[in-house]
């Protein structure tokens, strides 16, 4: 299949994405690798915001899918990672670094009535203290992870503790 050197740049580090994220869930790895041969829905990033003890993490109030981290669609001329930078101001005001390696892949399905794509979520650690400037309409709060939210997405809350695990026990390694 053909397609235009912005849109293959942008499969082209998803792809490198997808392959060094800490976490693969829904079988999102090989998922990519079979839809790559045909035509694809737009991509999607989101943005795991923790606070420095991995404790909670930051969730906006969507208008239907409940509480799930900030994220959206990627821009034809944008990477996955941008993409999740960008949605992040957007929705929370907060520009923050990124960790290096992604946080999970998955695939999903962001309305009943769309087809599955796939979504990376990058990972932030960001002081709970700074002012956040959430969406018209879209609450933003930092929620404890030991507690369950209504999501869209349930299987959110036990992946992003798994996550949080994981980060948790880099930074206890790190500390002599």
């Amino acid at each position: 299949m053909i397609r235009d050197p912005l849109e293959q740049r942008q499969l082209d580090a998803a792809l490198h994405d997808t392959e060094s994220a800490t976490l693969d869930f829904d079988g999102a790895r090989a998922w990519l690798r079979a839809a790559l041969a045909a035509p694809m829905e737009p991509l999607a990033a989101e943005v795991w915001a923790f606070d420095p003890a991995f404790q909670r993490i930051l969730l906006i109030r969507h208008r239907w899918r409940a509480w799930v981290p900030p994220g959206g669609k990627v821009e034809g001329h944008e990477t996955r990672r941008t993409g999740a930078a960008r949605e992040l101001a957007e929705e929370t005001g907060l520009r923050t670094r990124l960790l290096e390696q992604p946080a999970a892949v998955a695939v999903r399905s962001f309305h009943p009535d769309w087809p599955p794509t796939l979504s990376l979520p990058y990972a932030t650690v960001v002081d709970p203290e700074q002012p956040l400037a959430p969406e018209d309409g879209q609450p933003v709060a930092w929620t404890p992870l030991d507690r369950d939210w209504d999501s869209y997405f349930p299987q959110d809350c036990e992946r992003i503790r798994r996550y949080a695990a994981v980060l948790r026990g880099q930074t206890a390694a790190k500390t002599p």
